[in-house]
């Protein structure tokens, strides 16, 4: 029996990268999965490699654009008629915003990065958090980055949306406290993603780890064993 056996656990960002990864790995410690991103085909590709390698997954595709924030609420309703509770939250989708000095950030990049980065997690936890807490051992997991502790040029839209994804979750475990519910944040470091080749186009992406480095530590935030709560774990 796999460590996620029964669970049912919504992605974020779930198509490619980090998300993908995490939905492979979640599949085959046996997770029921929601997997939410804006391009249908990239869904549907990872539902073809699950299928593939986890004999009887059950996945359920959900295209969506997280900046159309009525849809998160639409989201959560329809898992709520269909499975009655959420057991495991991963915020993972993320956009980049372009890397421009702070004043020349075009105001409609400015908006689309806040929007996708954070306010969209504020909308997930809103809409979730009943679902959590409908689960004997809710978990929730939100990928930040190395940018938001620091003050690196350029890098404005992300890191400040990053930083304050931050203080949203900290302050969201705090509240969760006395709850089952535990709620991490979870920095990557540099992974091979195409975030970070449309970053570092000049870097060689096959001297990077590759996403699914990272899964295990997932499983291990997910799990109903997990006693880590308001943390930012590094991998």
């Amino acid at each position: 029996m796999g460590a996620l056996e029964g669970r049912i656990a919504l992605i974020t960002g779930a198509s490619r990268g980090i998300g993908a990864a995490v939905a492979e790995r979640f599949a085959t410690e046996g997770a029921r999965l929601v997997l939410a991103a804006r391009t249908p085909g990239a869904l549907e590709e990872i539902d073809d490699r699950i299928a593939a390698a986890v004999d009887g997954a059950e996945v359920t595709l959900v295209p969506v654009d997280l900046a159309e924030h009525d849809r998160i609420d639409e989201m959560a309703g329809a898992i709520a008629e269909r499975f009655g509770r959420l057991n495991i939250l991963v915020g993972n989708a993320a956009v980049l915003g372009g890397l421009a000095p702070l004043a020349h950030v075009e105001p409609e990049r400015w908006a689309e990065t806040v929007n996708v980065n954070l306010t969209a997690n504020w909308r997930l936890i809103r809409a979730f958090e009943p679902l959590l807490r409908r689960s004997p051992a809710g978990r929730a997991i939100f990928v930040t980055s190395g940018a938001a502790g620091g003050a690196v040029p350029y890098w404005g839209p992300y890191a400040t949306s990053k930083a304050a994804l931050e203080a949203l979750v900290r302050t969201w475990a705090a509240e969760l406290e006395k709850s089952d519910i535990r709620v991490n944040l979870l920095s990557p470091g540099v992974v091979r993603t195409r975030m970070r080749a449309e970053a570092m186009p000049g870097e060689d992406p096959t001297t990077l780890p590759p996403p699914e480095s990272l899964a295990g530590l997932f499983v291990e935030l997910a799990s109903a064993d997990c006693r880590r709560h308001g943390e930012t774990v590094f991998a």
